[in-house]
């Protein structure tokens, strides 16, 4: 018993498996860059995806079958959240300083322009902007969901947030695609290197926000949401509708103007 709204989480092995595992990713991604060999940062990688398998697990269980998350713990998990996006935010802000720096005022070992010299850049009218419908309907399809759990819409919650993965797989299969037919890469200067560590960046969290939904999905079948308390759904729509703006600004700068 306890005379207090907040959650006091009882002692866990994921934190020090998850360090283990960051320690091991690291020191396995230097070993990889150095000598080639992928094994320590493959051990790494499973040891990070079991640790996040078993502690979002224990998470669910805490907030569906515990009824740990009161008003409290949720206004806490929001705020949470949000600072987490603020942070992603000036990740992608230093990534767009990196480009308006040098596509702004090209230094003379690019060739005093933007594109640089030898480099074809691509027509922001073919995939970027098939990619930038696929994702902007996936946002409206994501709206849709949370409207109809809102109302108590089971059925049309299910069919959006189905659409909303399959746009986003489909989105990720068109970047693939448009990083197999590009003419230059990350080594390319200081073009490839911001094009392909913004773009990319992105469409990791792209792969990260279809998991994130993809979650909330299955979740959703096994009745652990409801209209008044689904606070991993609210994160999920948060995310992937902070990904749908990073995209805009991607598309407009990199694709659009910056070609």
């Amino acid at each position: 018993m306890k005379n207090h709204p907040f959650h006091l989480v009882d002692k866990s092995p994921w934190p020090i498996t998850g360090s283990i595992g960051s320690l091991t990713i690291t020191s396995g991604t230097v070993l990889w860059f150095n000598k080639n060999n992928k094994s320590l940062m493959i051990m790494g990688t499973l040891i990070i995806m079991m640790t996040m398998f078993q502690w979002w697990r224990d998470t669910i269980r805490e907030a569906t079958f515990q009824g740990m998350h009161t008003k409290k713990v949720t206004k806490s998990m929001k705020l949470g959240m949000i600072m987490f996006i603020m942070s992603e935010v000036m990740l992608f802000t230093s990534m767009f300083w990196a480009f308006f720096h040098s596509s702004l005022s090209p230094n003379i070992e690019i060739g005093l322009q933007w594109p640089p010299m030898n480099i074809k850049s691509l027509n922001p009218m073919n995939i970027p902007m098939l990619n930038t419908m696929v994702l902007l309907s996936s946002g409206m399809s994501m709206t849709w969901a949370h409207n109809a759990l809102i109302n108590k819409n089971l059925s049309q919650t299910m069919q959006a947030l189905v659409i909303t993965i399959m746009l986003g797989v489909y989105f990720s299969i068109l970047q693939a695609m448009e990083y197999y037919q590009l003419s230059f890469s990350m080594a390319d200067s200081i073009f490839g290197s911001t094009f392909f560590l913004s773009t990319g960046f992105h469409g990791i969290h792209v792969i990260v926000g279809t998991l994130f939904i993809l979650t909330s999905t299955m979740r959703m079948t096994k009745l652990h949401m409801s209209n008044k308390h689904h606070l991993g759904f609210e994160a999920s729509a948060w995310y992937w509708h902070f990904v749908d703006v990073v995209w805009l600004f991607l598309y407009l700068s990199m694709y659009w103007w910056g070609m």
